[in-house]
């Protein structure tokens, strides 16, 4: 019983037009989905993919009126961004003012870099499949994105967080190496077949202050399962662990079960499909507002309460 690498990372951003220009068209991604928050329809939710909307490849927000990330442990850290080796310096060259010095880290190359509110990524050169690019993107098809990984959360206390991860969560530790921020050491995590899409890094940073949630930090992390059967057997799982859990939740455009960690940070185990054109067409997904089926009838209302992305 495996995970089968990561799914989606959801953040937090306070200025929905800005994200929107910053990761459509500095990062090239292509925004595959444009509907609300399910539990809050006041708040976009914004998601950034691959030309088809894969899953593993999604950076997905939440838009929220609220004040900048405080930064510190118990929170998820720094989000990898997979491209070839040999885009780096592409990269280098269009985030210049943007991003750091191409540096290696954890036996790989990679370019830390930081939207407009402070959200952490790093593109990270490792070996991914073409998939799926987006040709509504200026960057080229062999520069662009390939998907998410590894993840990074910051904890104080290792134990009980890898006692969940290799006990519950079945992953594998397979390493470590010091945190390049020069607090503590990160221990890293794999499930399925490993590699860079399929890993979880934790910093275990007792030094560090609690940190706030807010605009510019991340929300939750999300890892794929392949299909409702599969998650039902999760959910079994993790309530055979006495792990406390939010039950399997119907999103729509995939099924998700909610817990946490014990440092605190929000996990999420989310199935492969239907995907983002279960509703759309696949050509057009993402250009104007989609509603999953329950909130339809609330179309109106919603729209009036929602500010332009242009």
């Amino acid at each position: 019983m495996q995970l089968t690498g990561l799914h989606h990372l959801t953040a937090i951003t306070a200025d929905a037009p800005g994200n929107n220009r910053f990761y459509t068209q500095t990062l090239g991604l292509r925004r595959v989905k444009k509907t609300v928050n399910q539990d809050d329809t006041s708040a976009y939710h914004l998601f950034f993919a691959d030309g088809a909307g894969s899953p593993g490849t999604d950076i997905t927000f939440f838009d929220w009126p609220t004040a900048p990330e405080r930064r510190g442990t118990n929170a998820i850290t720094r989000t990898g961004l997979r491209v070839t080796e040999d885009s780096l310096d592409f990269w280098a060259d269009r985030l210049n003012g943007l991003a750091g010095r191409i540096t290696t880290q954890d036996g790989r190359a990679g370019l830390d870099v930081e939207d407009p509110e402070g959200q952490r990524l790093r593109l990270i050169a490792a070996p991914a499949p073409a998939g799926h690019p987006w040709d509504g993107s200026d960057i080229p098809a062999e520069h662009q994105i390939r998907g998410l990984g590894p993840i990074t959360i910051s904890v104080p206390d290792l134990a009980p967080t890898a006692a969940l991860l290799t006990q519950v969560m079945n992953m594998r530790q397979v390493r470590d190496y010091a945190s390049p921020d020069g607090q503590g050491q990160v221990h890293v995590f794999e499930m399925g077949e490993g590699g860079a899409a399929a890993e979880l890094h934790v910093a275990v940073q007792p030094g560090l202050p609690q940190a706030r949630q807010g605009a510019g930090g991340v929300h939750h992390v999300a890892f794929r399962v392949p299909d409702t059967a599969a998650l039902t057997a999760w959910t079994d799982r993790v309530a055979g662990f006495r792990v406390p859990s939010s039950g399997e939740v119907e999103r729509f455009y995939f099924r998700s079960l909610y817990f946490r960690e014990p440092g605190g940070n929000l996990f999420e185990l989310a199935t492969d499909g239907p995907g983002f054109d279960v509703d759309e067409p696949r050509e057009t997904m993402g250009e104007g507002l989609s509603l999953p089926p329950f909130l339809e009838g609330r179309r109106a209302q919603i729209e009036a309460g929602l500010k332009p992305l242009a």
